[in-house]
């Protein structure tokens, strides 16, 4: 695990803190001309060959060195101005991968996930994430079918998808603070949800568009409450 944490703390360092911003920009106009993307290995490789700081580990820091190239790489040749923000994510994803499987042949470890995914719950705390995210969400669009016809709405007045990303955490949130015996901070984010919600609606005076919004977070809070008690429930039976 030590080795882990060592290839982790280089990659932050080396990804976030020592790069500057103009060799960002260097590299996204000369990509693999660009003398800054050289330099941006050769922190990594030094980085990683400071932490370690053993001849054993070189094919680590070589490998990691040069997966972190072609990983970059990638998204340098893939990424436009539209879609940065989404290859930004791909390729912090794909370091991780490349630094877990690379983790993984060295030390080869022994993480019990057999014995984990055989474990009933960990399937009920999976079951439950899963259903509180894009399942409730359907649920709770039907349940308020009804009414949606009812409120017109400027869409641009909104982000895209913001309500469905922030009902998905809210319910998450609430699932956690169930399960960890936290009911204090359920009432502080209903508090902390009415301040910034209800303040704009109450400006606005559209009654109905008042209502369905405290519909539909009463029936977000509801859900994720019950799920939570019932896993808290089948975890302790």
């Amino acid at each position: 695990m030590i080795l882990l944490l060592k290839l982790l703390l280089a990659h932050l360092l080396g990804d976030f803190f020592l790069q500057p911003t103009a060799w960002i920009e260097s590299k996204e106009a000369k990509k693999i001309k660009s003398p800054a993307f050289y330099f941006h290995l050769l922190i990594h490789a030094g980085l990683l060959a400071l932490l370690l700081w053993d001849t054993n580990y070189w094919w680590v820091i070589l490998g990691l060195t040069l997966s972190h190239g072609l990983i970059d790489l990638l998204k340098l040749y893939r990424q436009t101005k539209k879609t940065k923000s989404r290859w930004f994510i791909i390729d912090q994803v794909l370091h991780l991968i490349s630094i877990l499987v690379i983790w993984w042949i060295w030390e080869k470890p022994d993480l019990g996930i057999e014995a984990l995914l055989q474990n009933p719950n960990t399937l009920i705390l999976v079951l439950a994430v899963l259903f509180l995210t894009e399942p409730a969400g359907i649920l709770l669009a039907n349940l308020l079918k009804k009414w949606t016809s009812a409120i017109e709405q400027d869409l641009n007045q909104s982000l895209a998808n913001a309500g469905k990303y922030i009902g998905i955490l809210e319910r998450l949130f609430v699932f956690a603070f169930i399960l960890t015996n936290h009911w204090e901070a359920v009432g502080f984010l209903i508090a902390a949800k009415s301040v910034f919600r209800f303040g704009d609606l109450r400006k606005s005076k559209e009654r109905k568009l008042t209502e369905y919004v405290l519909i539909g977070t009463l029936m977000s809070f509801g859900i994720a409450m019950g799920v939570g008690l019932l896993t808290s429930y089948l975890l302790k039976s």
